[in-house]
C-alpha cells in the first residue's frame, strides 16, 4: 500500500514516468522559497515590481491547482483572470523550470495528470495498481486533486473519502468544496455515511455553531449531536472598543486561572486577520498572561516591525551598529557586501560607530562614484531623519515609513502591519514607545511553557481547547471585507466560523466592538452578519450593550454595506487604472466626498496617494 500526501504520492510517479515530458527522473523539487526567489529574479529581469512576487507565486500556484499551464492561459483570453505581466511571468517561470529540470510542488500533480491523460497504458497501470483508493480531508482538495483521483479510479471505482464540507476552508489555496458536493454525480451509487456524533464540543456549542452553518445553501444536511451534555451557554459580550475587548478578555482569562481549575494551555483566542492580534498581545502583556502566537509571528518580531524601528534607533543613536547592519540595505540600495566590508574594518580600525566609519569612508579618494553616491543617500536620509522634529513616535515612523522607501517596495500584507503600529503610537513620546518596545520584544513570549494560544481561524483547524475566544466578529473583520463580493465568499467566511467554534470543548466566547482601528483609521463597526443566526435561548449576553445593541445593528448591517459600498467605490483590494501608472490596486481610503482620498499600489511605480476628484481614475 502506498500511505502519503497527493504530492508524494504523485513524486514517486513521477520518478517513474517523468522522460515523456522530456525531464529526467533526477529532477529536484521547489518548494515555497524555491518558487518566490525564481519568481523575484524573473520580475526582475522583466522590470516589473519586484514587491509582487508572492502575490504572482500565488497566483501562479492557483492556475496549475486548476491544471491550466501557460499555454492554456495565454489562449483564455478574460478566462482566469488574465493578465499580460502574470502570462509573460509564468511562461518564463515553466521554461526555466524545464530548463533547469525543476518541479514546483503544484507540477508534481498537474504533471502526473498530463500524464496520465496523454498516455493510456501509463494510467493503466497505475489503475491496477492501486486497487482501493482513500482520501482523507476530502473537502480541501483542489481541482486537479479532483481529476487525479477521478483518473485513477475510472476503471474499478473503488474510492473511500472522508470530509466534512462544512470545514472547507482553503479555498484561497486553491481547495474546491464543490468536489465533496459533486462526489455522488461522479461516482453513482456511492454510499454516503454521515458521522453525526460529536465527540469533542457541548451541545450549547454545537446547536450555537449548526445554527450558523445551516444557512450556507450549498452544504449537505447534517444534525450533530452529542452525550457531553448541554455545556454552558455560549457567551456573546459587545464593547465599545477594541481595547476594552482585547482587555475583557485578558481579565476573564487570568480570573478563570486563578481560580484554579484550568491551565494557560487551556485557552486559544482566534482572529480572523493577523492584524488583529497586536492589541490582544498587548492586553495579554499588561495583564502579565503567558501566550504564543500559534502559526506565525508576535506582532514585534515582524520583519517590517523590526525594520521601521531599526531606523528610529539608528536616527536617534548613530552608534547602533545593529540597526545599522539591519537597514543599510533595507529596502535594498545596491551596496555591495565588499563595500561594507571596509566599513566594516574602518570602524574596527578606529573604534568607531559603523555609521561614522561610513562617512568617513565616504571622504575617501577610492570608493567608486556609484558605491559613493547610494552611502551618501543612506547617510543623508538617517541625517534626515535625526535632525527633524516630530511630535511623536507615530509622527517618527510615519516620515521614515514614507522617506526610506520602503512604503514602495513593501508587500500589502506587511504595509499594514506598519499602519496598525504607526497608529497604535499616536501621540506616543518615541523614547518612552523604543523603550517599550525593547521590553516588548524581550519578553519570553509563552514557548515552551504553559501558555495561550494566539492564531488565525485557518490555523486553528485540527486544533481543540477546552475555552476558547472568537474576536472580531464584526462587518468587515468577520465576514472580511476582502471576502464580502459573492455569496461563495461569504459562505465560505461562514464555514471558517463555525470551524472557529467547533475548536470549543466546554466554554465558548464570542466578542466584538463598536468601535476599532483598521488600516490607520478609527472606523464604526456593526456585528457580524452571522450573529443573527444564532439561537438568542443558547447565548448568555454578558454586557447589556451587548444585548440592547444586537437586533438594531444587525438590522442595520446589509444596508450599511451596500451605502457605504455605493458612496465609495474604491475599496481596499479593487483595481483602477491611472493614465500615466497603468493598472494599480487600492490599498487604502481617506475622507469622504469630494475629499475622497486613495492610497493606490502601481506595480511599476510603487504606493501613491491619490486625491480622487484630480486623479482621473478607471474602475477595472
Amino acid at each position: 500500500a502506498w500511505i502519503g500526501t497527493f504530492h508524494s504520492q504523485c513524486s514517486r510517479i513521477l520518478r517513474k514516468e517523468i522522460s515523456v515530458l522530456g525531464y529526467s527522473n533526477g529532477f529536484s523539487i521547489y518548494d515555497d522559497d524555491d518558487q518566490c526567489n525564481l519568481v523575484r529574479h524573473i520580475l526582475k529581469e522583466f522590470k516589473i515590481y519586484e514587491a509582487l512576487y508572492k502575490g504572482i507565486a500565488s497566483r501562479i500556484s492557483l492556475l496549475k491547482s486548476s491544471l491550466v499551464g501557460p499555454e492554456e492561459f495565454l489562449s483564455s483570453g478574460d478566462g482566469f483572470g488574465f493578465d499580460e505581466k502574470l502570462a509573460k511571468v509564468y511562461v518564463r517561470y515553466q521554461d526555466e523550470l524545464k530548463r533547469g529540470n525543476a518541479l514546483d510542488f503544484d507540477d508534481l500533480i498537474m504533471q502526473t495528470v498530463k500524464i496520465f491523460n496523454n498516455n493510456h497504458k501509463v494510467l493503466e497501470k497505475y489503475q491496477e495498481k492501486f486497487s482501493y483508493i482513500l482520501v482523507d480531508e476530502f473537502q480541501d482538495t483542489n481541482y486537479a486533486q479532483y481529476q487525479l483521483l477521478k483518473l485513477l479510479a475510472s476503471g474499478h471505482k473503488k474510492v473511500c473519502v472522508v470530509g466534512d464540507d462544512d470545514q472547507s476552508i482553503y479555498r484561497f489555496r486553491g481547495a474546491n468544496v464543490q468536489n465533496i458536493l459533486d462526489f455522488e454525480r461522479d461516482f453513482p451509487g456511492a454510499r454516503v455515511i454521515k458521522l453525526e456524533q460529536n465527540y469533542r464540543s457541548t451541545q450549547n456549542i454545537l446547536n450555537v455553531s449548526g445554527a450558523v452553518i445551516e444557512r450556507n445553501d450549498k452544504r449537505r444536511q447534517k444534525k450533530l449531536w452529542t452525550d457531553r451534555g448541554t455545556g454552558e451557554k455560549v457567551n456573546y459580550c459587545w464593547f465599545s472598543t477594541y481595547q476594552d475587548e482585547a482587555s475583557y478578555i485578558a481579565k476573564a482569562i487570568k480570573e478563570y486561572y486563578l481560580k484554579g481549575n484550568y491551565a494557560y494551555r487551556d485557552f486559544a483566542v482566534f482572529y480572523r486577520v493577523n492584524l488583529q492580534s497586536r492589541v490582544i498581545e498587548d492586553a495579554f502583556r499588561n495583564e502579565g498572561l503567558p501566550y504564543r502566537v500559534v502559526g506565525g509571528i508576535s506582532f514585534y518580531q515582524r520583519k517590517e516591525i523590526k525594520d521601521i524601528i531599526a531606523y528610529m534607533r539608528l536616527s536617534l543613536n548613530h552608534g547602533d551598529n545593529v540597526s545599522f547592519r539591519r537597514i543599510v540595505n533595507t529596502p535594498p540600495r545596491g551596496i555591495g557586501a565588499s563595500v561594507l566590508g571596509k566599513i566594516e574594518n574602518e570602524a574596527k580600525k578606529k573604534s568607531l560607530p559603523l555609521f561614522e566609519a561610513l562617512k568617513l569612508y565616504l571622504k575617501s579618494d577610492t570608493i567608486p562614484a556609484a558605491a559613493k553616491n547610494k552611502l551618501t543617500g543612506f547617510a543623508r536620509l538617517v541625517d534626515g531623519f535625526s535632525s527633524a522634529r516630530y511630535r511623536s513616535a507615530a509622527d517618527m515612523l510615519k516620515n521614515i515609513y514614507e522617506k526610506s522607501g520602503y512604503a514602495e517596495t513593501i508587500e500589502e500584507e506587511r504595509a499594514k502591519h506598519i499602519d496598525e503600529l504607526i497608529s497604535s503610537v499616536e501621540g506616543k513620546d518615541i523614547k518612552t514607545f523604543l523603550d517599550t518596545v525593547s521590553l516588548l520584544t524581550n519578553m519570553d513570549n509563552g514557548h515552551g511553557v504553559d501558555s495561550i494560544s494566539l492564531m488565525t481561524l485557518h490555523n486553528a483547524k485540527g486544533l481543540e481547547f477546552p475555552m476558547v475566544f472568537i474576536a472580531g466578529l464584526e462587518e468587515g473583520v468577520l465576514p472580511y471585507c476582502k471576502a464580502m463580493n459573492t455569496e461563495d465568499e461569504i459562505s465560505e467566511e461562514r464555514r471558517l466560523f463555525y470551524v472557529g467554534m467547533t475548536r470549543a470543548r466546554e466554554i465558548l466566547w464570542l466578542t466584538g466592538s463598536s468601535r476599532r482601528r483598521l488600516y490607520a483609521k478609527m472606523q464604526d463597526q456593526e456585528p457580524s452578519r452571522f450573529l443573527k443566526d444564532i439561537p438568542r435561548e443558547c447565548c448568555r449576553w454578558i454586557e447589556k450593550t451587548a444585548a440592547d445593541c444586537h437586533v438594531l445593528r444587525l438590522a442595520a448591517v446589509q444596508r450599511k454595506v451596500r451605502a457605504e459600498r455605493a458612496f465609495n467605490p474604491y475599496a481596499a483590494g479593487c483595481r483602477v487604472k491611472h493614465p500615466s501608472w497603468g493598472i494599480g490596486v487600492v490599498r487604502d481610503c481617506y475622507g469622504d466626498g469630494d475629499d475622497l482620498k486613495i492610497k493606490v499600489n502601481f506595480p511599476n511605480f510603487g504606493v501613491k496617494k491619490l486625491a480622487v476628484r484630480f486623479a482621473n481614475l478607471e474602475k477595472i
